[in-house]
């Protein structure tokens, strides 16, 4: 005997499949996307603004890699000597994380093992473009390294100096000058809420 009634299967086979997209919405500011807000007043809120990101472009280097001899002292330094250099420029990059001495024995145990130093330099390269956002000229920081590797230290070092920085005292020395500064520096004086600017 069959009942008149609908038995479950038949309830759920009558209805559309579930797919997990809504057919239709009361709201008629739907718009695909679930929103409490919306379910709830029935209003819809404006849009916001696109948030641009602002992407800085690349400037170029203080200096060019053939500028060796705009200092003298520290092409002859790192032609001599280039760990020296090296450790310099590595210890202001890493912010001081890695003393200049500890980078130069690196690099010349690199020179000595390996005999190509530039493996690890031109990382270091990389590292100084990415902070200040300069260009990647005049080709590939490893083929920089790779064929003129004094050049590449020189130029990184007078990029250094030119920020101001003293290569002679490494990251501590600096960062306690660049303190002195700003500690000294006059304070802008400061305008009170609910006082007028001119009186």
């Amino acid at each position: 005997m069959s009942s008149s009634k609908p038995n479950s299967y038949e309830k759920f086979t009558d209805a559309p499949p579930a797919t997990g997209i809504p057919v239709s919405s009361s709201n008629p500011y739907f718009s695909g996307a679930h929103d409490h807000h919306h379910d709830q007043d029935n209003s819809r809120m404006p849009d916001a603004p696109p948030y641009h990101l602002h992407v800085r472009t690349p400037e170029p280097w203080k200096s060019g890699l053939l500028d060796c001899f705009s200092d003298p002292k520290s092409c002859c330094i790192t032609f001599w000597c280039p760990c020296i250099t090296f450790g310099q420029i590595a210890e202001i990059v890493d912010k001081g994380s890695i003393s200049c001495g500890a980078s130069g024995a690196l690099y010349t145990l690199i020179a000595f093992v390996t005999g190509c130093s530039c493996i690890y330099s031109c990382f270091y390269r990389s590292k100084l473009r990415q902070q200040y956002t300069l260009e990647e000229s005049p080709c590939g920081d490893c083929l920089v390294h790779c064929f003129c590797e004094p050049c590449a230290l020189c130029q990184e070092y007078r990029e250094l100096q030119s920020r101001g920085f003293n290569m002679a005292i490494g990251w501590d020395g600096n960062m306690d000058a660049r303190n002195h500064e700003v500690a000294m520096a006059p304070v802008p004086p400061m305008v009170e809420e609910g006082m007028s600017r001119d009186k």
